[in-house]
């Protein structure tokens, strides 16, 4: 059966609610994938990533990186709530690691197994997880926002990363592609690359329509992106 719960946790800061969902029919200790959200914090999208990765046989942990009850009420608040962490991206890395350490703790979660996804700002948090040498199975970007913290540093990345990428994402042109191309090679990353054409920013999420401004759902690319993610973490988790 597939069960869903609350769990809160905490670091010297805040106290955060994420949400987690594995099958408590699977004996013994379970691979986890942390799921990071989009601008807007947390919300009902991640929750269902998480069921559906449970679905898979693995713990999805729907992480919290605003704080408990923390969650935009307009674009204009989410963009705030963002805002302040994209200007400190040290605080952004430190509550990535808080949820990572909390995903460890979990008695079910098998620690040698564990990886990571993002949505938009949430590809974003785990690419900076990847960049400050923590090293997890991998992690998955779907239309994320490639700006490096410090692209010149020469710390060596450990994780296995996937790029889920619309080709037509006004949020991350082509040549910020590249310039994470570029990042990911000479940091010595096992790195991936899937892009899709025709294809803008949130192409995963039924509820973007505004294509005017490059933010739409495209089906074709969300099934796509979804079953290349099952591809690559089938591998990692059984290597």
């Amino acid at each position: 059966m597939i069960r869903i719960e609350k769990i809160e946790y905490q670091d010297s800061e805040l106290t955060y609610e994420g949400v987690i969902s594995y099958d408590d029919e699977i004996e013994g200790k379970l691979p986890a994938i942390i799921i990071a959200h989009a601008f807007g914090g947390q919300s009902q999208f991640e929750e269902n990533k998480a069921i559906a990765i449970a679905k898979l046989g693995y713990v999805g942990f729907a992480i919290d990186i605003y704080g408990k009850g923390v969650r935009a009420k307009s674009p204009e608040e989410a963009q705030i709530l963002m805002d302040k962490l994209n200007l400190d991206r040290n605080l952004l890395l430190s509550r990535m690691k808080t949820s990572l350490k909390t995903c460890k703790s979990l008695k079910f979660v098998d620690n040698n197994k564990i990886g990571g996804i993002g949505y938009c700002f949430g590809g974003k948090c785990v690419l900076d997880l990847a960049r400050s040498g923590e090293k997890i199975e991998g992690i998955v970007s779907f239309h994320g926002v490639y700006d490096s913290p410090n692209s010149q540093n020469e710390i060596k990345i450990e994780t296995p990363i996937l790029i889920l990428h619309g080709w037509d994402d006004p949020l991350a042109k082509p040549n910020e592609v590249i310039e994470l191309a570029a990042e990911l090679t000479n940091k010595k990353a096992d790195w991936e690359l899937n892009a899709y054409g025709h294809t803008g920013h949130a192409f995963t999420n039924p509820k973007a329509n505004f294509p005017e401004k490059g933010l739409f759902y495209k089906e074709e690319a969300d099934r796509k992106s979804w079953n290349r993610m099952i591809e690559f973490f089938k591998y990692k988790f059984e290597e």
